[in-house]
């Protein structure tokens, strides 16, 4: 097979660069890097000296260069590797490129002369890869239609799991020493908690300090995360302003090395600019999310006014007929889209009061403008309120009561695909190609059946969720201009469903940005993306993804006790170093919601009408406590904070609208005691964490700037001893801790639990 390259390693030419030193620049004293054990509150930026400002020098003495500038080419330990199609005669208007080195996310290919290639920097190791084709997956990656592969540089081919394949690059070498810097990324330098915060990425294990030197002093950076291959240093800077700077560090074999930018000019330089803000009522905050034909019914009036324009009285090809139920009939096989129980905005005004007694501060509304399924996926008119959900004086009721209450409220919005009661879909129905909405969407056969996914493009093939041509400026400029709409409406942010399948979507969503955050800079703006994928979240498309690879990925099979303390540890160590600081601080951090089985199913609590196991409880409490714990907000899908059941696989049973009557006490006064506990402990809202230690089914880390709380998590069903850093620390939770309160040197840690301890 072909093999794609050769890995340079890191051939470090070992430069002897003399010369004079601004004051205090010197070699960097080695930080601890396993458990910490810095006393006190002393901070993670720690001045040596304050040169007189723009004399910042090369360091004296032997060092060697790395340059991460425009000489850099790829990244120490990294190879360039290039992929590449020749369409032929096809039409293509689009490519990217995505597979396991990017999360499945996408990276846009150039077309030149017919030949759409990009060459991307890899780190040696076997990764399996599609392309995206004007808007939808390559099925098989070995054919293209002609006997070809669509790739001829592929090194072969694996089952995709959907009845295609995948092709398989594998890029070979090994870096014994490489360190990865780029300020332009925000993983790299960002702003957060008004702080410049710096970051570098190494080789696990092969750096032994570090100092972030500045025309403006030097700072100690600290080792603040890891995972098997690699590990992320940190400093901070206690202001915004312009600065120059460099890294120097030494390695664990005792050589000097110098990161610097160009030869020719060889300091980094901050211009003291913002571009991508942090909304700090994000950071502070505290996210409800609402289903809200599930949620309550404040006006039964409009409850039938579900069942006139339901998508099953158009569809041709499945027709059927809606059920509008009581509150608590049973579920039918209708329950996930066509049976309709009454809730409506005014239910959720009713509520608010009991939303803010949980410490909500955010609410997050699944989709309520016209549609034909309970679920609002399927949009009609993206400028009308579904009449199902109440009057737009209902809704601009609800908003005023919300932000009395200083409570913030963000809404769906589905750019990808529409409803087959689309007026624009209609007309194309009715009209074929003379319909001045033709190119609004990508018809295969006409005339046609509403409903029939064969005869035009739908999400993933289903016939009722026909496709936008988002490429289309006529569609882009409806889709955002509803979605500032609703904005200049009264809501407060955006989450936007699949945007990974949105036509072109580096192209709309920097435009959705651009415009929102012109007319609303403090919108929020939420993908839904459900893996680790940074390169949504640079600047140009959204604040946060929903995180679910924080929320299930890893916190769920953590509170499961599927991952050790050790494991899991290492695998947020490589989601918190591929997000900017600003990035993780506005995550929007949740593990259930109306996708998923509900958290208490999943931890083997049982399905709807179960009773729980006292196990799952106090796993849900482990697992809750964690997420109010982590840098952002987080989310709880409605319900679970009164200990409800579902099972996705049941007709979507998760969906099933809230029991009032029923609760789970001990549950619903976690979930408060929980807001409490992050409203009086400010780290637990900062932007800050940094790793401590892990072993057996313990986890331990800091939150905060100054290390000022110890967050220690156990999800194995037995006790685990902790060494705790040098100093006392005050059991702050939980409330009914029985040991002493003031501890130093050791705490045990009770199996299945959380403990948050503060400093001093």
């Amino acid at each position: 097979m072909r093999k794609t390259g050769l890995l340079i390693v890191l051939l470090l030419l070992v430069s002897v660069a003399s010369g004079c030193i601004s004051q205090g620049v010197e070699t960097p004293t080695t930080p601890m890097t396993g458990p910490t054990t810095t006393t006190s509150s002393s901070s993670s930026i720690m001045t040596t000296s304050t040169p007189p400002e723009n004399r910042l020098e090369l360091p004296k003495g032997n060092y060697s260069p790395i340059y991460t500038g425009s000489e850099k080419g790829c990244a120490s330990g990294r190879v360039p590797v290039t992929f590449t199609y020749d369409s032929g005669n096809k039409t293509v208007t689009s490519i990217s490129l995505r597979g396991s080195f990017n999360d499945w996310d996408e990276w846009p290919m150039k077309e030149i002369n017919g030949t759409w290639t990009i060459t991307v920097c890899l780190a040696p190791g076997k990764y399996q890869y599609k392309y995206f084709i004007n808007g939808q997956w390559v099925k098989d990656m070995s054919n293209d239609g002609t006997g070809r592969p669509y790739d001829p540089d592929a090194d072969g081919y694996v089952d995709d799991g959907y009845g295609g394949k995948n092709a398989v690059r594998i890029v070979e070498g090994s870096a014994a020493f490489y360190v990865d810097f780029d300020p332009s990324d925000p993983a790299y330098l960002s702003i957060a908690d008004n702080r410049t915060v710096i970051r570098f990425e190494a080789k696990r294990g092969t750096v032994s300090s570090a100092t972030l030197v500045t025309d403006r002093g030097n700072y100690t950076m600290r080792l603040q995360v890891w995972w098997d291959s690699g590990e992320m240093w940190r400093a901070e800077v206690p202001l915004v302003e312009p600065v120059k700077y460099y890294i120097l560090l030494s390695s664990a074999d005792g050589e000097r090395f110098a990161v610097l930018n160009t030869s020719e000019n060889p300091f980094f330089s901050f211009d003291g600019v913002d571009r991508f803000p942090q909304l700090e009522w994000v950071s502070n905050g505290i996210t409800y999310q609402i289903f809200p034909d599930r949620f309550n019914n404040g006006n039964r009036s409009n409850d039938a006014l579900a069942l006139d324009h339901d998508e099953l009285l158009l569809n041709q090809v499945n027709p059927g007929t809606p059920v509008l139920s009581n509150w608590s009939d049973p579920i039918t096989p209708l329950h996930c889209c066509h049976q309709y129980f009454g809730g409506d905005i005014k239910g959720i005004t009713e509520k608010l009061d009991y939303l803010q007694s949980l410490g909500v501060t955010i609410i997050y509304l699944n989709p309520i403008t016209l549609s034909g399924s309970a679920h609002g996926y399927d949009t009609y008119d993206y400028y009308r309120l579904d009449p199902k959900f109440g009057t737009e004086e209902e809704l601009r009721e609800f908003l005023d009561e919300a932000h009395k209450r200083g409570i913030r409220v963000i809404f769906d919005f589905v750019p990808n695909h529409c409803g087959i009661g689309n007026p624009a879909f209609l007309d194309v129905w009715k009209n074929g190609n003379q319909s001045p909405y033709w190119d609004w969407f990508f018809i295969k056969q006409w005339p046609f059946k509403l409903g029939d996914g064969n005869a035009y493009v739908g999400w993933w093939g289903i016939g009722s969720l026909p496709k936008l041509n988002t490429a289309n400026p006529e569609v882009r400029e409806y889709l955002i201009g509803a979605a500032l709409h609703w904005l200049d409406f009264g809501f407060d942010g955006i989450r936007v469903d699949v945007p990974n399948e949105v036509l072109d979507p580096g192209v709309f969503f920097s435009e959705l940005r651009k415009r929102v955050k012109e007319k609303h800079p403090e919108a929020y703006l939420v993908g839904e993306i459900w893996m680790l994928s940074p390169e949504w979240v640079k600047g140009d498309r959204f604040d946060s993804l929903m995180n679910y690879a924080l929320g299930r990925d890893i916190l769920l099979n953590y509170a499961k006790g599927l991952l050790s303390g050790e494991t899991a540890m290492k695998m947020m160590g490589r989601y918190y170093a591929s997000y900017g600081e600003n990035v993780v601080a506005m995550g929007f951090n949740l593990v259930s919601s109306h996708d998923t089985s509900r958290v208490l199913t999943d931890l083997s609590g049982g399905s709807l009408g179960d009773t729980p196991t006292n196990e799952s409880i106090q796993r849900l409490k482990l697992l809750s406590t964690l997420l109010y714990a982590l840098p952002g907000t987080p989310v709880t899908f409605q319900g679970d904070e009164r200990g409800l059941l579902g099972d996705k696989n049941h007709y979507d049973e998760q969906r099933y609208p809230i029991q009032w009557d029923e609760v789970n006490e001990d549950v619903l006064n976690h979930y408060r005691e929980l807001a409490k506990l992050r409203r009086k402990t400010p780290a637990l809202r900062s932007s800050a964490i940094r790793f401590y230690t892990a072993d057996g089914g313990m986890m331990a880390f800091f939150r905060g700037h100054n290390d000022e709380v110890l967050v220690v998590a156990n999800s194995w069903k037995s006790p685990a001893e902790l060494e705790l850093p040098p100093g006392e620390w005050k059991v702050v939770w939980p409330e009914n801790y029985n040991g002493p309160t003031v501890v130093s040197d050791a705490i045990e840690v009770p199996p299945i639990s959380v403990l948050v301890l503060e400093s001093g």
